[in-house]
């Protein structure tokens, strides 16, 4: 992971031609995305490889997570593999320099000449030893949100002791009415959007309760998911008894049972990024359907390798053109509306 870090940073890398195709644009939160896949958070947790990273073609890349301040992350060994069931396990806990280097080389990147084009994504935490997270956050949406495109916030990384406590109601209420005070204040008139990110392993009445707050904080976007608790029987036992959260392939119907949950409780009125088992164009348009606008991956880069941007963009315009759509947005929450059996 840290050599592919260096070789991006150094331009060492491939430099992928875009997917750029029509059917994939559209405009969220004021921004435009040339394509729907993004680089979920975790990949480049210091903003240390943005450039090379949009070089591979997403259509937007979100970095972090970063805290306030730098923080080692659990021991090693803390991120395992199991190659044939294309799944990992990470116990990482938010290694990394702290915001003072992450906003420091993401001012660099937002200097370079030309710029390579894309969103521009942050996603923040807060640090194992703060007792009350609306300070990290709150700080952290001070000083990062004139650099951001949009910013998320973390509450729903497993390997962080007690975050995701912060996604009962009451919790998350005072603490989005925080962020989005330091919003107001911070951004003026030019907010940048707010997204939260979830976790998979949330019931129906969690979820739903959720959805009212965000729907009364008027947050702008959840991405969902993040990675899961959950050990399906298929894994292998050595590889499920690690402790952490998975991610990859398994992942894949739990996440999209919750977005097509989450889509259902807010009427579509949220927008969704699509995360958990996206590896190919099938995967990512099943997601699209379920009610996502747009849809991110890690897990896939790392089984399949820079080249599956393209291919699941590309893909997707023959998935788009078989269904007759002429946009991706038509194709969003399609699963909802399908006409009644029988009906003329």
């Amino acid at each position: 992971h840290n050599v592919t870090l260096k070789a991006l940073h150094k331009n060492l890398t491939p430099r992928i031609a875009p997917v750029d195709h029509p059917a994939l644009k559209q405009s969220l939160w004021g921004r435009s995305f040339s394509n729907p896949v993004g680089l979920a958070a975790g990949f480049d947790k210091n903003a240390e490889a943005v450039a090379g990273l949009f070089n591979f073609g997403f259509g937007f890349v979100e970095t972090g997570t970063v805290t306030i301040k730098p923080q080692e992350g659990n021991p090693r060994p803390r991120v395992f593999r199991d190659v044939k069931n294309s799944a990992i396990i990470n116990r990482m806990g938010f290694p990394n320099k702290g915001v003072g280097v992450f906003k420091q080389n993401l001012s660099a990147f937002l200097q370079t000449k030309p710029r390579p084009q894309g969103v521009l994504g942050i996603n923040i935490g807060m640090n194992k030893d703060q007792t009350n997270a609306a300070d990290d956050y709150t700080q952290l949406v001070r000083l990062l949100a004139p650099l951001a495109d949009y910013i998320t916030i973390n509450i729903s990384s497993p390997n962080t002791p007690g975050l995701r406590d912060l996604q009962h109601p009451d919790h998350l209420a005072a603490l989005l009415t925080s962020v989005m005070d330091e919003r107001a204040a911070t951004c003026g008139n030019h907010p940048v959007p707010i997204l939260v990110k979830l976790a998979p392993d949330l019931v129906e009445d969690q979820l739903s309760n959720i959805a009212h707050v965000l729907l009364a904080q008027k947050i702008d976007g959840v991405i969902l998911t993040n990675t899961t608790l959950h050990r399906p029987e298929i894994l292998p036992v050595a590889f499920r008894s690690q402790k952490g959260g998975l991610s990859g392939a398994p992942l894949l119907d739990l996440s999209t049972a919750a977005i097509r949950r989450f889509y259902t409780l807010t009427d579509g009125k949220i927008p969704i990024i699509g995360a958990g088992g996206v590896d190919d164009a099938a995967s990512a348009y099943a997601k699209i359907r379920a009610g996502a606008s747009l849809v991110q991956l890690y897990s896939g880069l790392v089984f399949k390798g820079p080249y599956v941007v393209r291919d699941i963009n590309l893909g997707l315009c023959d998935l788009l053109r078989d269904d007759g759509f002429t946009s991706l947005t038509q194709a969003i929450g399609a699963d909802h509306h399908k006409p009644l059996q029988g009906a003329a």
